[in-house]
């Protein structure tokens, strides 16, 4: 939607209006009384954390699940401003040797898998025997044997990273697996964060409601340079790709993409729990029943299958040091431009969750409210 623009113009332009950057549209035009123009190529708001009816009226994400979580009060409060929520705690399954079992693995995992009756003190015993020691961890391989050893390790995470990243998890930084948990107990919740919730009434009615302030003018369907020489503005803020913004004059950054296939069956429930994980088999790496995640009550369901691939929309930056050089190229390009602003994932080429979208976007708008305040203080009359 396209609306008119004021003589003066606008004091930001956002390009692009996912979590960054409706945080700081909210933000600056509540706070600051700025006047601010956010710019998607999409046709919708909300990022990749766009939902949205299907044709059966079941409630999706076409980008794949997006669980909320968190452990920090003030995203959960500033969030809370724009949505009720409903208490969800995600559970996953992976499928393994015929059965499916909790990940990540717990107490329970190891004693179905192997037919044993661990208590919870002798599980740790347990990987304590079977754990590698590794000298140094260096890769996502290093992280996983030095815990729970080489079984655990191909039956759970080799074939699911190969899978998900194109490489060998030997070759890949330890960050990969670093987050995911080993547990001695029976808790089978995939996150352990204070706060576990989904939006009441989804995403999208919690960015609409963000974006609600009249000082916000939104355009969809459109691509930021087809308009930023038209269009009068005092900053940008931008959270797309940070090499596309420099016309990739160092090259690519690699990112891993996925392909979505949602289906929607004739049945009540196409699964035990919110996600299964498919490490040793097929293409895909996992499915998704959304029922289970909304809360939504139907007489048929709705599932995502996720294909990792090589080419296609921007998702996860690969983690490799060689990356990580490259981006410091085009981040020194960024911090010498004193007329935009860079967050998100994609401008700061880092896998965040929700949450730390949200944190960083907060922290970002303090720098801008005060370099607004410190202009508004140095201002004569009449500028």
């Amino acid at each position: 939607m396209t609306e008119p623009v004021t003589q003066s113009g606008f004091d930001y332009l956002i390009v692009g209006a996912g979590f960054a950057g409706s945080v700081l549209a909210e933000r600056l035009a509540s706070t600051l009384n700025a006047r601010v123009l956010i710019v998607d190529k999409r046709p919708h708001i909300g990022g990749n954390a766009y939902d949205c009816y299907d044709d059966a009226g079941i409630l999706i994400h076409p980008y794949g699940p997006h669980i909320f979580h968190t452990n920090s009060k003030d995203v959960f409060d500033y969030l809370s401003k724009f949505t009720r929520w409903r208490p969800y705690q995600h559970r996953v399954l992976a499928s393994v040797d015929g059965q499916e079992l909790p990940i990540p693995i717990n107490l329970d995992t190891v004693n179905r898998l192997y037919g044993l009756n661990l208590t919870s003190f002798q599980v740790e015993e347990f990987f304590a025997s079977v754990a590698e020691k590794v000298e140094q961890v260096r890769t996502s391989e290093d992280v996983v044997v030095s815990k729970v050893g080489r079984d655990l390790y191909n039956k759970f995470f080799r074939g699911y990273t190969r899978k998900q990243w194109g490489l060998d998890p030997s070759e890949l930084d330890a960050s990969v697996t670093a987050r995911v948990p080993t547990r001695t107990n029976r808790d089978d919740r995939y996150f352990a964060d204070t706060y576990q919730a989904m939006p009441l009434h989804g995403y999208t009615r919690m960015f609409e409601n963000m974006l609600a302030h009249p000082n916000i003018k939104v355009m969809l369907g459109t691509d930021y340079r087809e308009i930023m020489d038209f269009i009068p503005y005092r900053h940008m803020i931008y959270t797309g790709p940070v090499d596309a913004f420099f016309d990739y004059k160092y090259g690519k950054l690699p990112y891993r993409s996925l392909e979505f296939v949602h289906e929607t069956h004739p049945v009540e429930q196409f699964q035990a729990v919110g996600t299964v994980n498919y490490p040793n088999d097929y293409a895909y790496t996992r499915i998704s029943e959304f029922k289970h995640i909304t809360g939504q009550t139907h007489q048929h369901t709705s599932v995502v299958y996720e294909l990792p691939q090589a080419e296609g929309d921007p998702y996860y930056p690969v983690p490799r040091p060689e990356n990580a050089e490259l981006y410091k190229r085009y981040e020194a390009e960024a911090q010498a431009l004193t007329g935009v602003t860079f967050v998100g994932r994609l401008a700061t080429y880092r896998y965040y969750n929700m949450d730390q979208v949200v944190a960083q976007a907060l922290t970002t708008f303090g720098k801008l409210r005060a370099r607004h305040e410190s202009a508004a203080t140095e201002a004569t009359p009449g500028d």
